[in-house]
């Protein structure tokens, strides 16, 4: 039995369902929609996070893959949950739209930590 078929059977972290969201993660990826921020001038004008050109570090997990798979085929369950609000490497992830939505993918090596509260 080869190692991915041997993951496959002894996967204890159940994948998550994206319902509407239309990604599904395989592996050790992480789907998470990045924070919107907004940053006032001292004049008053709002300068949207898409116009400033500053990536976002923030963001919400909204799906996980199956889990990261050692070169023993062994699944390690992820740290993380979906609903967790992270903060992650600036420059890692991939962006991709999907339904005109942007979403960040990541492996859990890129977030940093859990924001608490």
């Amino acid at each position: 039995m080869s190692n991915a078929a041997k993951a496959q059977t002894t996967t204890s972290t159940p994948t998550v369902s994206t319902g509407t969201l239309g990604i599904q993660p395989i592996g050790g990826k992480i789907v998470v929609l990045p924070e919107e921020k907004e940053t006032v001038t001292s004049f008053g004008l709002v300068i949207p996070d898409n116009i400033s050109n500053e990536k976002p570090q923030m963001g919400k997990i909204v799906a996980l893959g199956s889990g990261k798979i050692t070169k023993s085929g062994k699944v390690l369950p992820f740290s993380v949950k979906v609903g967790d609000k992270v903060l992650f490497k600036k420059y890692s992830p991939d962006e991709v739209e999907v339904k005109g939505s942007t979403y960040l993918i990541m492996e859990e090596s890129d977030i940093l930590g859990i924001i608490q509260g």
